[in-house]
């Protein structure tokens, strides 16, 4: 299979990871207003799945290194397999609230608030003593995003149409986002074996551990997505008969969309054991950056806060990118 074995290919490789993630929620804005977000999520749940057995058939069954996919597969233990399921379920409740905070309040400050505390979070949890790399660095790059954070979150109150319970609400839902989804990748890193290029007994490959981790998404989009159709937070109720009524065109936004993110979290965990689970996670949910950046540049979600104000913004992004910049430094020196 394909591996990655040197620092600076795993820090590109993350950096692809923050460009995905930070990108793929634009077709659920392409989609918002005609099609509701859980049918939009229904094709985004595939899009993943698809892509992760494609690439899990080429990419994970090529090359003189680990095991192939099937291979893998057959020698994994129940509970490498659980850990990767229940990181798909951990996610799929996070990104579903996540996917609520976009619909209400969009990309400029849910993934900010959502992402970023998702960060703050996940490196916590998955840095480990043992790791290269300086823990004063990296705890100076998280507080440095909080900061980021906590400016978006004054930003958006700062909006005319904002100041009352709709923007309460969509930063609630970010919040809870992202708390959820800052406990995800330890269960997947901890499904991945040691080496990839050796991997040991009844643990997985990061191919192996995509394709799992897919399934626990779509596998609890039984509950999680079928509550949110009959039980909307925002929005209209929707059924399963509108949804294979659905165009081609809808139906492939949504699939797209997953693809995208799916190929972030292959290049992730590709990169994680070469840069550390927590700065490979760190970097990757810099995401929040790239998601700010749509949100404020293309779709204009900012572009009625007052001119007096627009220094905060600025200074957001400034923020995040000197922490980026923090957690990148903290594995060199």
């Amino acid at each position: 299979m394909f591996i990655v074995t040197s620092y600076p290919l795993a820090v590109v490789f993350c950096f692809v990871t923050m460009l995905c993630w930070g990108s793929w929620a634009n077709t659920q804005k392409l989609s918002r207003g005609r099609w509701p977000f859980p049918l939009f999520y229904w094709d985004y749940s595939l899009g993943i799945l698809l892509t992760s057995l494609i690439l899990a058939f080429t990419m994970g069954s090529i090359g003189e290194f680990g095991r192939s996919f099937q291979d893998d597969l057959m020698q994994a233990s129940l509970a490498a397999l659980g850990n990767a399921l229940i990181g798909g379920i951990i996610f799929n409740l996070a990104n579903l609230l996540l996917v609520i905070a976009i619909d209400i309040s969009g990309m400029a400050i849910a993934f900010p608030i959502g992402i970023g505390l998702a960060l703050v979070i996940g490196v916590i949890t998955n840095y480990a003593p043992s790791e290269s790399g300086q823990a004063w660095l990296m705890t100076a790059g998280v507080i440095t995003i909080l900061l980021g954070i906590l400016l978006d979150a004054a930003a958006y109150k700062q909006l005319p149409a904002n100041g009352n319970s709709p923007a309460t609400k969509g930063i609630f839902y970010s919040i809870l986002a992202g708390v959820t989804m800052g406990f995800f990748y330890k269960y997947v890193s901890a499904s991945l074996a040691i080496d990839f290029s050796f991997p040991e007994s009844g643990k997985l490959t990061p191919y192996t551990a995509m394709v799992v981790f897919s399934l626990g998404i779509l596998a609890s989009n039984f509950i999680f997505n079928w509550f949110l159709m009959r039980q909307p937070i925002n929005g209209r109720r929707s059924t399963f008969q509108e949804y294979f009524k659905g165009n081609a065109r809808m139906h492939g936004i949504g699939i797209l969309g997953g693809s995208i993110w799916g190929i972030g979290m292959l290049f992730n965990l590709l990169a994680s054991k070469t840069a550390g689970a927590a700065l490979a996670y760190g970097l990757g949910q810099g995401a929040t950056m790239i998601a700010a950046v749509w949100g404020v540049f293309v779709w204009k979600e900012f572009a009625s806060l007052h001119a007096s104000k627009k220094w905060i913004i600025y200074t957001m992004f400034a923020f995040f990118l000197i922490g980026i910049g923090l957690l990148v430094y903290s594995k060199i020196i």
